[in-house]
């Protein structure tokens, strides 16, 4: 099996090729740069690894949550390789491939993933691995992190800038839960690959023009008026 997974849903880019289990992957921090890296990137990726587009088949992405813009672009350009190629998609939450990315260095079976969200909030939800990928334990959400729910039980390990987020309320709030925490992870297109290869297998593919990101935020564009009111407080 062979696919390209797509990941752009925070300040960092990445694309990947998996190859009947082999992952191969271009990543870079580069806020504001993923439109112009992305296809490039696809494009060597897919030549160094001696993959022609016909071969792949089907193309995983990172469904958010995350920024408005880089989920979009992440959807869009997966849709129209899609589209072009004949190919299904495999949509991956962020959330989950923030998640394997904890689990791939051996932090632990159960994780906390979040994700900065900017105005005070956070996207979160907890993990916990089964079957070489993760499973939610709870549902995605959108929260102030002083706000969000106490998970059951010690020996969590939380993955994620959600963590570092308002000044690291996530982390105080859950500290005697916490084994670990990594607030300087971001989720890649190889993890993206990984849960999209496992959903393939499953025959989870759906049709590009099913796909729906996850937003969260029932706003996502905001106007001036609304995001200052959000950073005074009101």
């Amino acid at each position: 099996m062979k696919l390209l997974a797509i990941e752009t849903a925070t300040e960092a880019c990445s694309v990947a090729v998996w190859i009947d289990g082999e992952v191969h992957e271009r990543f870079e921090i580069a806020p504001r740069r993923h439109a112009e890296l992305t296809l490039p990137w696809a494009e060597q990726l897919l030549a160094d690894t001696g993959v022609a587009k016909s071969q792949l088949d089907a193309i995983a992405v990172g469904r958010g949550p995350g920024a408005f813009t880089g989920v979009r672009l992440a959807i869009a350009l997966a849709q129209g390789i899609a589209l072009a190629l004949n190919r299904p998609l495999l949509p991956v939450s962020t959330l989950a491939a923030l998640a394997m990315r904890a689990q791939a260095v051996g932090e632990g079976e159960r994780i906390v993933a979040a994700i900065d969200a900017r105005m005070g909030e956070i996207y979160a939800a907890t993990f916990r691995r089964e079957g070489g990928g993760v499973v939610a334990g709870s549902d995605e959400r959108v929260i102030a992190p002083a706000e969000y729910p106490l998970p059951e039980g010690d020996g969590w390990h939380g993955a994620g800038t959600g963590f570092a987020a308002a000044d690291g309320l996530l982390r105080a709030r859950l500290q005697g839960r916490l084994a670990s925490v990594d607030a300087a992870a971001l989720p890649h297109a190889a993890d993206v690959a990984r849960l999209g290869a496992l959903a393939f297998a499953r025959g989870e593919a759906v049709a590009p023009e099913r796909i729906e990101p996850a937003y969260l935020r029932n706003n996502v564009a905001l106007t001036i008026a609304e995001q200052q009111a959000l950073r005074n407080g009101r």
